[in-house]
């Protein structure tokens, strides 16, 4: 569809590693396989491949890391969050922390949208409130 705009690949390589890093928690394995399943097994002919496979890359490394960053935004322990609060923190975490082109307020509404698809009725203020708190702290330090 061509009226989707030029960040449709982008938003799309954003779902796909979220139902990959979902499957992650449920099902460990590797990063390399899962990128591989997933290629594998969806179209990607309007996915940015590249973006979807360092967003899976980047979180498998760095969750353990992105989830205490994240502890002191949060109001319960990461742990007690369910499966898909914790992927769709994770996956803003990651892109608050690495892709710093990219405006922490897009980053924020891209994850809220994917809460608002796949998380409860709780997830799309809860992920907000942790990520906006989140990014106030962490992108000041990357202003310059």
């Amino acid at each position: 569809m061509p009226d989707e705009g030029p960040w449709e690949p982008r938003r799309r390589a954003r779902r796909r590693a979220l139902q990959a890093l979902y499957q992650w928690q449920a099902n460990p394995q590797s990063a390399e396989t899962l990128i591989e399943q997933f290629l594998d097994t969806q179209d990607f002919s309007m996915v940015d491949a590249e973006l979807f496979k360092e967003l899976v890359t980047g979180v498998m490394a760095e969750g353990g890391q992105l989830a205490r960053d994240l502890r002191p935004h949060m109001d319960r322990d990461f742990e007690r969050c369910d499966i898909m609060e914790r992927v769709l923190l994770l996956l803003g975490a990651w892109q608050l922390r690495h892709d710093l082109a990219t405006p922490y307020q897009v980053v924020l509404n891209e994850t809220v949208d994917l809460a608002t698809r796949f998380g409860s009725d709780q997830s799309p203020g809860y992920v907000n409130a942790v990520l906006d708190k989140a990014a106030r702290e962490w992108r000041q330090h990357t202003a310059g």
